[in-house]
């Protein structure tokens, strides 16, 4: 089979694999679609780790099952590549995204790839069948929904409350869509390119200001003289760490949802954020198989256009353009590649 193989964002090669063999339990997955993640565009994460074939957006067919398997070949599937134990004292707490099976766990070789294999355990609480209405290309976005819905159940959003995102690209606007759909009240974005900030007020936004103009004075002008209630971060970029940290209103939640560059930190006051403004900082990474059904079922009932999000669709072939497109070069948004083209 074909895989598309990462020595860097640069350098994406296409190289000749073996189909994988599957197991007892196991399943093998021919993939329709597969999302390309901003994650998989940060380079100093896999310095020294390359090659790789990476890919964990995708959904396609079930090919081949493994004995006890309870699906069949041609199942329309999507498929988490991270899965928790459900045991550990992690788990147990709600924490499943810290566990550390989750953190080991993966799919055989990635996504970006004709054929995957899905380990037992990923079987077991990874596989989630798609109804027949939804498209593999939809289906794309149901883990980067899983990680944003985790996001702001941490962030404990409540209905007609601001929300202010900086960082507009693909988890940007889910945030977007998401609060939307949730009830908040009035929706800010802020980005340094135009072409996000147009598509986030296409997609739920309220006001959009380029990063270069956004203060709070023009934070308050636009939401009735408050700051904001809720400040999702969805960029690394230090000065919008900077912003958020002024941006959230008393009693307000920050959530830093994108990692930075190592070593990144920022001037933080201790007495002005927590002691006298009552501010909550918080983070979330990766999402639950909880997070993946209730993603699933918002983008089947509609409840998020994520289909309008899609700039390119790529053969396996074009996965390095893709990599450079999501990495910056040109106009782009949701960039999705068909393995089997």
């Amino acid at each position: 089979m074909r895989v598309a193989v990462w020595y860097s964002n640069r350098d994406v090669r296409i190289e000749e694999r073996p189909v994988p063999s599957i197991g007892p339990g196991e399943v093998l997955v021919r993939v329709i679609a597969s999302g390309i993640c901003g994650s998989d565009v940060m380079e100093w994460y896999r310095l020294g780790r390359a090659p790789l074939v990476l890919g964990h957006e995708i959904a396609g067919e079930i090919a081949g099952v493994g004995e006890g398997v309870k699906y069949k070949i041609g199942d329309r599937v999507a498929v988490a590549h991270h899965v928790p134990c459900n045991t550990c004292r992690y788990c147990l707490a709600g924490n499943h995204t810290v566990c550390e099976t989750l953190r080991r766990t993966n799919f055989d070789p990635g996504g970006f790839a004709e054929y995957v294999r899905l380990p037992a355990i990923n079987v077991d609480r990874g596989v989630f069948p798609l109804p027949a209405g939804l498209t593999y290309e939809e289906a794309t976005f149901i883990e980067p929904l899983a990680c944003v819905l985790r996001g702001q159940r941490r962030a404990a959003l409540r209905p007609g409350q601001s929300v202010l995102v900086i960082g507009s690209g693909v988890s940007g606007l889910l945030h977007i869509m998401l609060a939307r759909a949730l009830g908040a009240g009035r929706i800010l974005a802020v980005d340094i390119n135009d072409y996000r900030l147009k598509t986030a007020q296409k997609l739920g936004a309220d006001t959009a200001i380029t990063a270069g103009e956004f203060n709070v004075d023009r934070l308050r002008d636009a939401n009735g003289g408050y700051l904001a209630d809720l400040v999702i971060v969805c960029t690394g970029a230090e000065p919008a760490l900077v912003k958020a940290l002024a941006a959230v209103e008393r009693g307000g939640t920050v959530l830093f949802f994108a990692p930075t560059s190592p070593g990144v930190t920022v001037p933080l006051s201790v007495n002005d954020v927590f002691w006298r403004n009552d501010v909550t900082l918080t983070t979330s990474y990766a999402g639950s198989p909880a997070d993946y059904a209730a993603a699933l079922e918002l983008i089947n009932a509609r409840r998020l256009p994520v289909g309008e999000m899609v700039t390119h669709r790529l053969g396996l072939a074009g996965t390095g353009l893709g990599f450079q497109l999501v990495a910056g070069a040109g106009e782009s948004l949701k960039v999705v590649i068909e393995p089997q083209k």
